[in-house]
């Protein structure tokens, strides 16, 4: 356990804010030895992957504790699936890339994704019509409470849209420590994201066949293109959930903007919702590409909020808030943040 240790290289906004207590956790033990130290008892905690998702608003008065627990493994076969189970700690694109050149399909729309094995079931992470939520055959998670390991499935995880159960009843409660993945052995593409169809129609030259690793090279280089590194300017991905209306209300915004994107809504919500798209709504304001003092929103994607260099959370926080109120007095929709923020 180290004292007053800097979260700037923890988390990818890049923001200098300090934690009371940091540590790195490797396995099972470490995780239930850390929960159940006297020294610690009571003391505020938060878990942490690659940082991708998260922005630090102050300091933490507390222990911010990384999860490296690492490992891939095959858990299970039969001649058309295959059940992977990786650490929490995995890099998430490490195990997209491990299960593409292995012929596992399921998780190759989502490449790139920032993040770690453990944090992709909380966000439900989604791209390019596919959702993490898809592909879980279970996960294990140990109680906070009294340290022990629980095993979760799909239907127990309440997915929804970049929402789980770990998001609202469980948040703190249990910390994941492993995901079993189930994938396919056999062909199944999802092509029909608008984005990704482009791509795969204009580059026949390059990829003339159809495969998993014409997808992963597709999502990646679709992703390169539309999102700022972190290493150059700080961000968190998408700062915005793609908010989700009801079929009626879209009618009326389809008179006023004939051109607004609209999508399916999740299958786990009803048939009455229509999902907008956050960054249309946003550039329609007029955001995308501005600049206020040194937070930022993305000029190529207007989602994606961004640290010029010196900004602080309060910064981005400021930014967020104004982007939402403009959001709201021009369309009357609320958007909610996909980040989380501490």
């Amino acid at each position: 356990m180290r004292s007053h240790i800097s979260l700037k290289a923890f988390h990818t906004f890049g923001i200098e804010k300090y934690a009371r207590y940091f540590t790195e956790i490797h396995s099972i033990d470490e995780l239930r030895g850390l929960l159940s130290d006297h020294a610690y008892r009571g003391v505020p905690k938060i878990f942490i992957g690659q940082g991708s998702n998260i922005l630090f608003t102050r300091d933490v008065d507390g222990v911010v504790a990384k999860i490296a627990i690492h490992g891939i493994e095959k858990r299970d076969e039969t001649d058309d699936y295959v059940w992977i189970r990786a650490g929490a700690g995995v890099i998430w694109d490490d195990l997209a890339r491990y299960c593409v050149e292995r012929g596992y399909y399921g998780i190759e729309n989502l490449s790139l994704i920032p993040g770690t094995v453990g944090a992709a079931p909380i966000q439900n992470i989604g791209a390019y019509g596919v959702e993490v939520a898809d592909s879980v055959a279970d996960l294990d998670a140990v109680s906070t409470d009294d340290y022990q390991v629980r095993r979760f499935f799909p239907d127990e995880c309440r997915f929804g849209y970049r929402h789980s159960i770990f998001k609202d009843d469980l948040k703190g409660k249990y910390v994941i420590v492993n995901v079993t993945l189930k994938l396919d052995k056999r062909p199944t593409f999802q092509t029909q994201y608008h984005a990704l169809r482009r791509w795969i129609d204009g580059n026949t030259a390059r990829y003339p066949s159809l495969n998993m690793k014409t997808i992963r090279q597709a999502v990646t280089e679709i992703r390169q293109d539309k999102l700022p590194d972190p290493a150059r300017f700080g961000n968190a991905g998408s700062f915005f959930k793609n908010p989700q209306i009801s079929t009626e209300k879209s009618r009326q915004l389809l008179v006023d903007y004939p051109q607004i994107p609209l999508y399916t809504a999740s299958e786990n919500t009803s048939g009455n919702t229509v999902k907008v798209a956050a960054g249309w709504l946003i550039e329609q304001c007029g955001w995308k590409g501005k600049r206020v003092g040194d937070a930022g929103v993305y000029e190529k994607q207007a989602l994606v909020l961004i640290n010029h260099g010196r900004a602080n959370g309060a910064d981005i926080m400021a930014l967020a808030e104004q982007i939402r109120a403009s959001v709201k007095e021009k369309f009357a929709i609320r958007l909610e943040f996909e980040v989380d923020i501490q």
